[in-house]
């Protein structure tokens, strides 16, 4: 599998075999935007005072909101202030959000931390942390590999090594251990999530922590990181290449941290050689790609324009820019990431400008009008279709499905739709608007996850609206991960049919939906 086919493989199967306990929704209107206050750790400031163009950022997002990409917030850092913020309506800045591959630099960030209290060289052989799961005759490669190559993805393994690890049934380490290393170590590098995992499971043989426990004193508090989760493997250690779910300004202020050569408050919290080393280039990467072309660290990559970055699947960013002075956080949903740092590149970074700029009221208002005004675009149909009488609060018998799902019912109002989908397990209850975002406000498990998505427990919106006179069309949200799911409902005298397409299907052409439409009959 060449190295563009592994990233594309693990963007692709990444989230596979999470799971969570569903909840009732408690109901409530969508939080609005740019709210400066209590949630916000950084000092607010207008862009001009911090050398920002107003207008600038207003040009970046009339391209983000053109780019055909599901933006879902930024937050942009100038000298330490938030000069701009935003989050596109249903997501909000109080929600968590999956990181993917971003939470590879949170674990980077473990191991120089690690480094610094001495507990670890990175020149160290991988087998020596584990003499019980070291295959009975490694290989010479294996043997060379040590913790640097895996914080460089320079392994020597031809292949990713997390897929077989997600099917094993032996322990994750014991699988990436047992896995062929076809390259020195050192010569070959390759994307390779596996890879990151072992970092986590070092540390934890070395402190007998988790990431997320030996991460909590040492990051998590100092930066006022709350409300955090990460997913585990099956032998309960962090997934560490992926999994942790953070606000956008906890990835800000990680790019702060980094900014500031890992000094916080006054505090070191990494030393500033590890800084220099893990943003630094380390080896080559993904030649003729881009800005995944620039090389690579200790799990950040290199940026065009003097800038490093730690990055996840879809879309997901902390871009520092040393020159600059600044950070840039992002969250969303994309099948071109590229596209993404071609806007901040083409409008943001101009718009970082030497010194104090002169104030420019107008675009100061068209900017804060346009922060609150962010939104994912709402199917629009016909939300007064008049013979949903037939229909109001009836039960459905589902056939047999591969969601055990046994019943279905709607309920309409003025105001929305409430889906409710019985299964062994009790009731799930969904409420939508009427073409507006209505927030189901506790976590809840997704009742029709697509194979490899949404499986994690999550806050849910949703609208809802009828396109045709027999087809009802739900919208969902699910807020803290960074997906959707569009359901069509349609309604054929006494016969149902439910057909779904997720947001990532949705986003790539000649693709289809693996899930099968769901059929059902009124009930008697």
């Amino acid at each position: 599998m060449s190295t563009m086919q592994s990233r594309r493989h693990f963007i692709r199967t990444a989230g596979a075999g999470l799971a969570g306990i569903g909840f009732l929704p408690i109901l409530g209107p969508v939080g609005r935007l740019w709210q400066p206050g209590p949630l916000s750790f950084f000092p607010h400031a207008q862009p001009e005072s911090q050398g920002v163009s107003s207008k600038g950022i207003l040009a970046f997002i009339a391209a983000a909101n053109n780019s055909g990409a599901s933006w879902h917030s930024f937050m942009l850092l100038r000298h330490g202030h938030i000069v701009a913020e935003g989050w596109w309506n249903p997501y909000a800045a109080e929600f968590t959000h999956s990181l993917y591959s971003l939470s590879k630099s949170f674990t980077s960030t473990a191991i120089g931390m690690l480094v610094k209290e001495g507990k670890l060289d990175i020149q160290q052989p991988v087998i020596s942390f584990f003499p019980k799961d070291v295959p009975a005759n490694p290989s010479a490669h294996l043997q060379k590999m040590t913790v640097k190559h895996l914080l460089t993805m320079n392994t020597g393994n031809a292949a990713d090594t997390l897929p077989p690890m997600w099917k094993s049934d032996t322990s994750w380490v014991q699988t990436f251990l047992a896995q062929p290393v076809e390259f020195e170590p050192g010569t070959h590098f390759l994307y390779n999530t596996g890879a990151t995992y072992m970092l986590g499971a070092i540390l934890h043989a070395v402190t007998g922590q988790t990431l997320e426990q030996y991460l909590a004193p040492r990051l998590f508090q100092p930066l006022d990181i709350t409300g955090y989760d990460w997913e585990t493997s099956p032998q309960q250690l962090n997934t560490a290449g992926y999994g942790l779910r953070v606000k956008t300004e906890d990835i800000a202020k990680l790019g702060q941290l980094y900014l500031q050569k890992g000094q916080w408050k006054g505090k070191a919290l990494l030393t500033e050689s590890w800084v220099k080393d893990a943003t630094g280039y380390q080896t080559s990467s993904q030649e003729g790609n881009g800005d995944w072309a620039q090389g690579y660290g200790y799990q950040f990559w290199q940026c065009r324009h003097g800038a490093f970055r730690g990055d996840g699947a879809y879309g997901q960013y902390c871009i520092v820019m040393p020159d600059k002075d600044a950070v840039l956080a992002i969250t969303s949903q994309t099948a071109d990431m590229q596209q993404s740092l071609n806007i901040v590149w083409e409008h943001l970074l101009p718009a970082l400008q030497d010194g104090v700029l002169a104030d420019d009221p107008a675009s100061a208002a068209a900017l804060k009008t346009a922060l609150k005004s962010l939104a994912l675009p709402v199917v629009k149909g016909n939300i007064t279709k008049p013979d949903t009488t037939a229909y109001q609060g009836k039960k459905w018998t589902l056939d047999k499905n591969d969601f055990n799902a046994t019943t279905m019912q709607f309920d309409f109002s003025p105001a929305g739709c409430t889906w409710t989908t019985q299964t062994a397990s009790g009731n799930t209850v969904l409420r939508l608007g009427w073409e507006k975002w209505v927030l189901n406000k506790e976590r809840q498990s997704y009742q029709f996850p697509e194979a490899g998505l949404n499986h994690q427990p999550t806050k849910v919106a949703g609208t809802a609206t009828w396109i045709n006179d027999k087809t009802l069309q739900l919208n969902l949200r699910f807020v803290e991960t960074l997906h959707g799911d569009q359901i069509q409902c349609v309604f054929e005298g006494d016969q149902l049919s439910v057909s779904f397409l997720d947001s990532l299907t949705a986003m790539t052409p000649g693709k289809a939906d693996n899930r099968k439409a769901l059929k059902a009959t009124l009930a008697g």
